[in-house]
């Protein structure tokens, strides 16, 4: 019996996929020219804008795992593509995000 190789992206190669896909990431002014990350993000965590004000949050990139998180990356990528100028916006109310975020820490 064979070993059955694993489909699934490992979380960094997820998370850089997302952020290729986010078109101006690494653009503008404040942002790293090596990983096209902003520089007040730390390792190991990404940006994501929430809500109608577009709230900035800066969450784990574990969060790519779970499949409430995965959810809310597919919504967001059906209603505002990943081509847009101010980086991933998740659809949704900014109560529930955090609601959502708190649980999955």
């Amino acid at each position: 019996m064979g070993i059955k190789k694993s489909n699934k992206l490992s979380q960094a190669a997820l998370l850089k996929q997302i952020l290729k896909r986010c078109s101006s990431l690494g653009k503008k002014h404040g942002y790293n020219d090596v990983d096209g990350l902003p520089i007040d993000v730390p390792k190991g965590h990404f940006p994501v804008y929430v809500g109608v004000n577009r709230t900035r949050y800066i969450v784990p990139i574990s969060f790519l795992t779970t499949p409430e998180f995965q959810l809310l990356l597919r919504r967001a990528e059906e209603e505002f593509g990943f081509h847009h100028e101010m980086g991933l916006t998740i659809p949704c109310e900014e109560v529930v995000f955090r609601s959502l975020t708190s649980m999955l820490r």
